[in-house]
């Protein structure tokens, strides 16, 4: 028999922090040490009353189907919720839960974007935007995010790839891979071209509540005429430590949240109905835990970016949130995946720039995800592979 695939998952790949995963897993395999500084996820338990709370609806029974959109009860919860920290006001029925908060990336491109109609992305940036483009039939136009200004977008490169046939402007912050936080004048910008040429704007949040130094993340959907045509997307992956549990959620318009209802009820039927009384328990319950989990990555971050700044041919600037620092190593000379295959080599898993997007060339990134003794041991074994060059 002869395989043929169809075209639209032509070019997926995997995402590269899989993909050294299962290399440094391999090393291990064979008795090598290796620190693990290539995942993206909380190194913390999920919180006690979290983890209660769905014990508590599973014993109860709460184990059959849903609304595909989600139980009210929760999505009521999130509309407040996200309404309140960011000086809005959401209904329950602009909200969608999703197992995980990915299918609020794939659904909403699938129900807006038409094959061959243009979707800007951030590069460096999460590789599922790329990918849930090509699904769609979309064609991607990458956005490059400079050092140069915190990794904000680059705008004069922004406004030469809107144009009439742009559907979708996609904006991550803070962002991944490199924990720059786009300020509110990039956001006007961004705003007036989204509504100057009738597109719609997907605005990533995953990691809205993990800043430093009192740093706020303003968001897009507060601006002027943007509510209309914005999809903000969050979850509880990366805030409550949940990321095995697979909940997310996307705001947006009520028209559209019926059609990415509809996708995610052909697509996926629904979120397990005790993950939702979890997230529920989540928004409401006390916030002590998430306080001290964002001390400890700020703790970390500053751990790490001094001792990376004082690396041969390294320099790396301070994130603003999330959990991730991008240095550039071109000082090294290496190329970045040269970089990280020496880094594995010495016992350091780390991504290089490129799993992020042609425009990451030139730099790696590191999760501080690991402890602060980790990070040290870390440092220390990337010193020693640096001096030997």
């Amino acid at each position: 028999m002869t395989v043929a695939f169809a075209q639209r998952t032509d070019g997926l790949r995997l995402e590269g922090a899989y993909q050294v995963l299962a290399r440094a897993q391999e090393l291990e395999a064979r008795g090598k040490d290796i620190i693990h500084l290539e995942i993206g996820e909380p190194d913390f338990p999920t919180p006690g009353n979290i983890s209660r709370a769905a014990a508590d609806a599973i014993a109860a029974g709460k184990t059959h189907y849903n609304p595909s959109a989600g139980i009210r009860e929760l999505r009521a919860a999130i509309a407040e919720d996200a309404g309140r920290r960011r000086g809005l006001t959401f209904g329950p029925e602009q909200v969608v839960v999703s197992p995980g908060a990915k299918p609020n990336l794939f659904f909403p491109a699938l129900a807006l974007v038409n094959p061959g109609e243009e979707v800007i992305y951030p590069d460096p940036g999460f590789p599922t935007y790329e990918a849930m483009i090509r699904v769609a039939g979309g064609v991607g136009r990458p956005a490059p995010l400079l050092e140069s200004n915190g990794f904000s977008i680059d705008r004069d490169s922004l406004a030469r790839l809107v144009n009439a046939r742009t559907r979708l402007i996609i904006l991550n912050s803070p962002g991944n891979p490199t924990g720059g936080v786009i300020p509110l004048a990039d956001l006007e910008f961004v705003a007036d071209l989204a509504q100057r040429h009738d597109c719609w704007v997907l605005s990533d949040e995953i990691y809205s509540r993990i800043t430093f130094a009192g740093r706020s993340v303003p968001t897009i959907a507060a601006l002027p005429g943007m509510r209309e045509r914005t999809i903000l997307l969050d979850g509880f992956s990366k805030t409550y430590a949940m990321t095995g549990w697979r909940l997310g959620y996307g705001i947006m318009p009520e028209p559209l949240a019926e059609r990415v209802s509809l996708l995610l009820n052909h697509g996926l039927g629904c979120t397990a109905h005790f993950t939702q009384i979890a997230g529920i328990e989540a928004l409401t319950g006390p916030q002590d835990s998430v306080d001290r989990m964002v001390a400890e990555f700020h703790r970390r971050r500053d751990r790490i970016v001094d001792g990376l700044s004082r690396l041969r041919g390294v320099r790396c600037c301070k994130p603003e949130g999330a959990f991730y620092v991008f240095p550039n190593i071109e000082g090294t000379g290496l190329s970045c995946e040269a970089f990280a295959a020496r880094m594995l080599e010495g016992g350091v898993a780390l991504l290089p720039g490129t799993a992020f997007g042609e425009y990451g060339a030139g730099h790696v990134r590191l999760a501080f995800t690991n402890s602060v003794e980790a990070i040290d041991r870390a440092l220390e074994r990337m010193d020693i592979v640096l001096r030997a060059l």
